[in-house]
């Protein structure tokens, strides 16, 4: 086909996430250069879903030359589904034919992704979609050492974030528990609980499948709280993922039931205060156990991470991106997700992305076999199994709390009964 009967549009869904400007920005360039005329939508999905026209606007070259610079996203945002009712995807279709517009460039996470599979597959080949992967979860289904845009500023700001938390807490003796973004998967607790070095990081992964019991999340926190007391420390950070709200069983977490959800049917986990929960019930288990006067605050991280200006590693990131998929599709290409993998770019066919059970995007979970993580879990303070086995520590661990052995024993013991991973060293080192 030739390009210049081609006219391309950009949209962004879900929530924000740095770099979304840069990929707008180098799509719109690239098919510029080939005499394709670009167009954003406004607000998603939003205004598409109702057949309105209003909210289109020419994007130039002269317009995005420079935003890859600045975060957020200068067409905007929205949640709008399109997916949940055959008229609103007819009138995205239909809209988008009016407007002469025959290849979609989609920027989102999972739910967006799958909004563009849709349209793909109801167009009936008329409208060529492709997909641009974007969140701070870093939770896509692609290969673990490929990042999902956004994720390594948000992690860069988090860990400025948690730094300043450990000078306070160590200032003022006190804990803080930080709840970073991550819906299912951990990738972003972890990211910057590791870099920081903070003194615990819980997330999903680590408890395996839904029914962890909210008691056990909240005696691992009074249990690291003991042990850093034990040595002499009142004070730490502890980086929690919010989707440890999603494995607790409802019964253990009431503010469920009046939870609201958005339009992909994704609980608002912001509205059910999870830090402020967990923090409420470790205090009063270590009041329990016999420890009083610990100081606890509970903050939320991730408002303040989606729209920061991108790091250098995501404007070159995003840059890859935005330039291979308006290049993708104007070369014909469609129904795929767009991936750099190693330095080059490699389409993903929608069908091998989604799952044959949900028939949705696959969540890639964090590997908690992998050395990446079992060096994280290395270096965080949490109750062993030698502190159980040996008794001058299990004797510390008692008189931290002003109690027996044996109680500690009875009351934290079974946190220690899975193995702990181990990070493998492969090869010998010999000197020279």
């Amino acid at each position: 086909m030739n390009a210049k009967n081609g006219k391309l549009a950009i949209v962004v869904a879900g929530g924000p996430a740095p770099g979304i400007n840069s990929v707008i920005g180098a799509a719109t360039i690239r098919a510029c250069l080939s005499d394709v005329e670009v167009v954003g939508i406004q607000e998603g999905f939003r205004w598409l879903m109702e057949g309105d026209t209003a909210h289109v606007g020419p994007l130039t070259i002269a317009d995005t030359s420079r935003i890859h610079f600045r975060g957020g996203s200068c067409i905007g945002i929205s949640r709008a589904n399109p997916t949940k009712k055959p008229e609103h995807m007819n009138n995205v279709l239909r809209t988008l034919a009016g407007l002469g517009v025959n290849m979609l460039v989609t920027i989102g996470g999972d739910d967006t992704c799958f909004t563009a599979y849709k349209l793909a597959q109801a167009s009936g080949g008329a409208l060529r979609v492709v997909h641009v992967p974007k969140t701070i979860d870093n939770d896509l289904d692609l290969p673990h050492d490929v990042w999902t845009f956004g994720y390594q500023t948000a992690r860069a700001i988090g860990v400025d974030i948690v730094a300043n938390l450990m000078v306070d807490a160590k200032t003022t003796g006190r804990w803080y528990f930080v709840v970073a973004m991550g819906r299912k998967a951990g990738h972003l607790a972890l990211g910057i609980g590791k870099a920081a070095g903070a003194t615990l990081t819980l997330i999903p992964e680590e408890f395996g499948e839904k029914g962890t019991r909210l008691k056990t999340i909240v005696d691992s926190l009074a249990g690291a709280i003991l042990k850093r007391r034990a040595a002499g420390r009142v004070d730490g950070v502890v980086v929690l993922a919010e989707g440890l709200a999603e494995i607790v069983p409802q019964e253990d977490l009431a503010e469920l039931d009046t939870a609201e959800r958005d339009d992909h049917g994704n609980l608002r986990l912001d509205e059910i205060s999870f830090g402020d929960i967990v923090k409420t019930r470790v205090r009063t288990r270590l009041a329990q156990l016999g420890v009083k006067g610990t100081t606890i605050v509970a903050k939320n991280i991730g408002y303040e991470l989606r729209c920061a200006d991108p790091i250098p590693f995501d404007m070159e990131y995003t840059r890859d991106l935005g330039y291979c998929a308006a290049q993708y599709i104007m070369d014909g290409g469609t129904n795929a997700l767009v991936s750099i993998q190693q330095g080059r770019f490699k389409p993903v066919p929608f069908e091998h992305i989604m799952s044959p059970e949900t028939g949705r995007m696959r969540v890639r979970m964090v590997d908690i076999g992998s050395d990446r993580y079992r060096v994280a879990y290395a270096y965080m303070l949490r109750l062993a199994r030698s502190d159980f086995d040996d008794p001058t520590e299990l004797a510390g661990l008692a008189a931290a709390a002003g109690t027996t052995p044996e109680r500690i024993r009875a009351e934290l013991g079974y946190l220690v009964e899975r193995p702990a991973p181990v990070a493998s060293v492969e090869g010998t080192a010999t000197a020279s």
